[in-house]
């Protein structure tokens, strides 16, 4: 069955376009011109993917992506016609999965959105990495700490099992761009650290004094191996 995505921007045209564009190339799409028309499409239905304006007429898509991610792990690719650091900033720290500046080209959309969607479907089957009160499982895509699961999105997700399968070593921002970044797609420059940020809000007792995922200055990041945070 094709994978559905949902389109919420209030560019009719534009939405016409992408649901020609997707459907030629594999998927279903549907469209929703405003933020509370596309959650009720959310509710309605999910879909397997969301690509959310930022400029709408009723809801700003900083606010929908919130309320999205208030009740959905669902992938979102945000699109915006300002391109500004800081905007992209803001819409991955509330949870979007990805950015795309207007005007973009269709198959840079296409190909981060197959990304985010391949990151979401993983096919990693190995086995649960467990540290400490930390528990990662790859198969089921879940990361638990103490029992408990951890809110992160698919591509928090995908960093943190990229760090954790290097526990011990330094993994530079580079490396993890590379690993993570879709096909055709620019590198993701300071995304890496603000995705890092919410990784460490979800697994970490103080994120300000990170014992998990430790910043080596001028380096990356390397994930603890050390177990003594347990209680």
């Amino acid at each position: 069955m094709a994978e559905e995505i949902l389109i919420v921007d209030d560019d009719t045209r534009l939405s016409a376009m992408l649901c020609d564009y997707l459907s030629g190339n594999g998927f279903t799409a549907r469209a929703a011109a405003s933020a509370h028309a596309g959650l009720d499409e959310i509710r309605r239905k999910a879909p397997d993917a969301v690509i959310l304006d930022v400029m709408l007429p009723d809801l700003d898509g900083f606010e929908t992506c919130r309320r999205i991610r208030a009740g959905s792990d669902v992938p979102i690719l945000m699109l915006t016609a300002k391109g500004e650091e800081t905007d992209r900033i803001v819409g991955l720290e509330l949870g979007a999965d990805d950015y795309l500046p207007k005007p973009f080209n269709p198959r840079e959309l296409l190909a981060r959105l197959r990304a985010i969607l391949r990151r979401r479907g993983g096919g990693n089957t190995d086995r649960i990495m467990r540290f400490g009160r930390l528990e990662i499982d790859p198969a089921s895509r879940v990361a638990r700490l103490d029992g408990r699961d951890c809110a992160v999105t698919a591509h928090q997700f995908d960093l943190l099992v990229a760090l954790a399968e290097n526990a011990g070593r330094i993994v530079s921002r580079e490396q993890l761009m590379d690993r993570l970044k879709g096909e055709g797609s620019d590198a993701f420059d300071r995304s890496v650290d603000v995705h890092v940020s919410r990784i460490r809000a979800a697994i970490e007792d103080d994120p300000r004094h990170p014992k998990r995922i430790v910043t080596v200055r001028g380096a990356g990041y390397v994930f603890a191996r050390r177990q003594d945070e347990e209680r």
